[in-house]
């Protein structure tokens, strides 16, 4: 039996995977008597979208790749001897854990991504699933939260506060009832590495979740998922049906006697929502606005109890943790920032999609050495980090690392690991205005600084294009920054500023400054 693998990923799936799929069936049973059979594996997507649709033939020297691959290519290319591992066909990138964007990343959270098939319990925990939850109920509830507090693992949702504090707050809260909820609604510009790692490795998020549930004394989960990833909500709840057989979830969780039910809540569209209190105003039927901190969620959160609320990939890099320790997870990274990080490249770049690599990389090496430079062939200009809310840094910073403190230190943030790439002909003041346009348009309207703000300062700049007193006009713009800074309720009016401010001290000259 041959076993090919082609990616389910709704990246891939745009560009034609599942016809891809189809025709390769299609051709296998056409092949001559006596060929080995081929059973087709939809898996997640390993990351490297430039190569989608990728098609993996499994031999006894490794997966052998071939991509990108269009429908029409397929009769051709089994016929050249793809089902066999042929190497020496134009669209063949020989063994794929060896191609160097491969083989220069440290895949710890993304480890089974692309690799396995996310629904198959049997490649789940043949690849290391469920070591994790197994080490967690073997230990005390305040073992594991010091586990991960020395891991050093900080929140990958953007704000990087400790995961192990969060959960060590929660466990510390008096409550009969508790809850873990995961903020899986991944609004940010140029991320996508929730969305393929629920799609391609989802039951590694339910251990995750079921791990910080044991940790912190809860036993509900919620899963708020965004309604424009239709794929990943289906995978995820299909998944969840499966660890409920498993016994990985229920009333008693591999035989342990903790209680622990994990459930999807699909949002409507909100960018607002990706904000911790807001998304849980949404959970609870309400329509979705920033709360005022204190009570922290920790304390006061879902229903107004104790509740842990982490991102997708905090809690999906929590099973590798327990399973190796604390140490080997710590031993990657620089300085606070330790572990590895999900990178994804996208915008005007040659090689877009996802890299995990410890902390301390540099920002010049992810765009060049992974990205390629620009799919334009044009010099890049920009790079924002961090979502739209992300600083825009210009090529002479290319040589900052990522980590939470050198890019704080340059007025920017690594937030979700998003980077969008931008070439010469990029407009920046254009790019500032749409950082107020955004906020304008996603502000949840609950503070004046915020709401009004944003409106404002579309207004600002556009006087300042077109040269309507320039020079008092970038004052009131500096003005207004500070306000929205200071006295905006979360970060959706507090960080707005930083892409407006750092385009206007990088690229001036879109100003007229």
């Amino acid at each position: 039996m041959t076993r090919v693998f082609v990616s389910r990923d709704s990246a891939a799936r745009s560009v034609g995977s599942d016809e891809v799929a189809e025709r390769i069936v299609a051709a296998a049973s056409g092949r001559a008597e006596g060929a080995p059979a081929v059973e087709v594996v939809r898996n997640g997507s390993r990351g490297m979208l430039w190569l989608e649709p990728l098609v993996e033939v499994e031999t006894p020297d490794g997966r052998i790749g071939y991509g990108p691959v269009a429908p029409e290519d397929v009769d051709g290319l089994v016929a050249a001897g793809m089902l066999d591992g042929a190497r020496g066909l134009a669209a063949c990138l020989g063994n794929v854990e060896q191609l160097p964007w491969m083989r220069q990343q440290q895949r710890l959270t993304f480890g089974r991504v692309g690799v396995t098939d996310p629904l198959s319990v049997d490649d789940y925990t043949s690849y290391g699933g469920i070591r994790g939850l197994r080490q967690a109920l073997a230990m005390t509830p305040a073992e594991v939260v010091e586990t991960v507090v020395e891991s050093g693992l900080r929140g990958r949702g953007g704000a990087g506060f400790p995961t192990g504090i969060k959960w060590r707050t929660v466990l510390g809260a008096q409550s009969d009832l508790k809850f873990v909820c995961c903020n899986a609604d991944e609004g940010d510009s140029g991320t996508f590495a929730d969305r393929m790692l629920i799609e391609g490795d989802p039951f590694t998020l339910i251990e995750g979740m079921t791990i910080a549930a044991y940790a912190v004394g809860a036993s509900e989960g919620y899963v708020y998922l965004r309604s424009e990833y239709p794929d990943a909500v289906a995978t995820l709840r299909a998944a969840i049906e499966l660890a409920r057989t498993e016994g990985w979830l229920g009333a008693d969780v591999l035989g342990s006697g903790f209680e622990f039910d994990l459930h999807v809540r699909v949002g409507a569209g909100a960018y607002i929502c990706g904000e911790e209190t807001s998304m849980l105003e949404s959970l609870e039927g309400k329509r979705g606005q920033v709360r005022a901190k204190p009570p922290i969620p920790a304390l006061e959160g879902l229903f107004g109890l104790p509740t842990v609320v982490n991102n997708v990939l905090s809690l999906a890099t929590v099973p590798t943790i327990l399973a190796d320790g604390a140490a080997t997870y710590a031993a990657y990274g620089v300085g606070r920032s330790l572990g590895t990080s999900v990178f994804q490249l996208g915008g005007n770049v040659a090689r877009g999609g996802i890299v995990e690599t410890a902390f301390g990389i540099t920002l010049g090496e992810l765009v060049n050495e992974f990205g390629g430079g620009t799919s334009s062939g044009r010099p890049i200009r920009a790079v924002q980090v961090g979502g739209p809310l992300g600083a825009y840094l210009p090529v002479s910073q290319f040589d900052l690392p990522m980590d939470y403190e050198a890019f704080a230190a340059a007025g920017a943030m690594v937030g979700h690991g998003g980077i969008v790439v931008f070439d010469e002909t990029v407009d920046m003041a254009a790019m500032a205005r749409f950082a107020f346009e955004f906020c304008a348009a996603e502000s949840c309207g609950k503070c004046t600084p915020c709401r009004v703000g944003a409106v404002r300062g579309v207004e600002t700049i556009d006087r300042i294009v077109a040269n309507d007193n320039r020079e008092k006009n970038l004052v009131v713009l500096d003005d207004l920054c500070d306000l929205m800074t200071d006295g905006s309720l979360c970060a959706m009016g507090g960080l707005t500023p930083l892409p407006v401010r750092s385009a206007v001290r990088h690229f001036g000259k879109d100003f007229g400054a």
